[in-house]
């Protein structure tokens, strides 16, 4: 917090901008620190916005943090809200989620007197004279986007822009467990070392726990939720996602006998199913199964985790399965090559298993993938 205000101050009077990237891992601070620096500066009589990739993460930014204020919601802004904004019009932009920055601002909705081949990067770097980038390498999970450290970095330096690095090491979320999250990379193969490197330690407070059935995963959360801890599932985007029939939400991911919908797709609530953006934090959402859009960004005591038949364990490794994966981002137009799918869909993988606080209840559908996973927890 420190370091942005010493480095607003010397663009202010050097007239110079300057671009900080903060850089960590899941539970680092990093979503902490953007929020305390809007606060600070805005305090401070800076002119300072708050901007995401997700729609989620901003309407949920937007109900908390501005609750019944409208000047406050109106700091929270999406990446592609600067198409149109002139250069150095805001002393500082806190860019969360940077990981999620795209090629371009340009989407179906953009107006055709709108649209630009101007690069999102560009546009969030020029709308300040101290952009600051908040970001996670490691979730990455759409072809196209290309908010990762080396590409702030390379284009900054490129413009003739100042660039300060700084990396987040301390872990707050998983219950503050870094050797959870290093299991969690290493098991996923995103780290050089192996899985039988990855051990997980049996005095750590944060727990991971195996299910045998999806019932047995969803009472052991239930039990939870009856101590006042919080708690959602969530699911690799292996299951068709259907729109909401005759009022109700359709039970798509299906086990065997166990069947639950999707979370909401809509604006509205749908019976005790809160709207789409809202599932994360709001009362009725245990009842669905969330996605990586709708989970990324947010944090519940417990996490549930469904790993779905598009990442399966065979010959001593996690391997993924194309066929299997549902998600419309990775097929038809936005077909991305085979080694990309398998690294995008490990950063989803990363992502869902490191929601939780307190700890994780892991599934899997496929016997030899639990078979796998009881010894790595072993």
């Amino acid at each position: 917090m420190d370091l942005v205000k010493h480095e607003v101050a010397l663009a202010s009077k050097s007239r110079n901008k300057r671009v900080i990237i903060v850089s960590g891992g899941p539970g680092s601070g990093k979503s902490a620190i953007a929020l305390s620096v809007l606060g600070d500066l805005a305090r401070d009589g800076y002119s300072v916005l708050h901007a995401t990739g997700s729609r989620s993460f901003t309407k949920t930014l937007r109900k908390n943090a501005g609750y019944r204020d409208t000047r406050t919601q109106s700091l929270f802004k999406y990446f592609n809200s600067f198409i149109n904004a002139d250069t150095d019009v805001l002393d500082v932009l806190v860019a969360d989620e940077s990981h999620r920055i795209r090629k371009t601002s340009n989407s179906r909705y953009t107006r055709a007197k709108d649209r630009s081949s101007r690069l999102q990067i560009d546009e969030l770097i020029s709308v300040a004279r101290v952009p600051v980038f908040l970001l996670d390498d490691n979730q990455v999970v759409r072809s196209g986007e290309l908010g990762s450290t080396e590409d702030i970095k390379n284009y900054a330096k490129s413009m003739g822009y100042e660039v300060v690095h700084i990396e987040l090491t301390e872990q707050f979320r998983c219950g503050g467990s870094a050797k959870y999250v290093d299991w969690v990379e290493q098991i996923l193969g995103l780290t050089d070392r192996k899985p039988p490197e990855a051990t997980l330690d049996p005095d750590d407070p944060f727990e991971v726990i195996l299910a045998s059935t999806p019932y047995q995963m969803e009472m052991q959360l239930q039990e939870h939720m009856k101590s006042g801890d919080t708690a959602r599932i969530v699911a690799g985007f292996c299951w068709p996602w259907s729109n909401a029939q005759s009022g109700q939400l359709v039970d798509d991911v299906t086990i065997g006998d166990w069947a639950k919908p999707w979370n909401n797709k809509g604006e509205r609530r749908i019976g005790d199913a809160p709207p789409s953006a809202l599932w994360a934090t709001r009362e009725g959402g245990f009842g669905q199964v969330g996605c990586i859009y709708t989970a990324q960004g947010f944090e519940f005591d417990w996490a549930g985790v469904i790993l779905g038949p598009d990442l399966v364990w065979r010959d001593g490794r996690f391997q993924s399965v194309r066929s299997a994966n549902r998600d419309p981002h990775f097929s038809g137009r936005n077909q991305v090559p085979n080694e990309l799918f398998d690294l995008l869909v490990r950063h989803v993988y990363k992502v869902l298993l490191t929601r939780g606080m307190k700890g994780v209840i892991l599934y899997s559908p496929d016997p030899e993938t639990r078979d796998a996973l009881q010894q790595l927890i072993s």
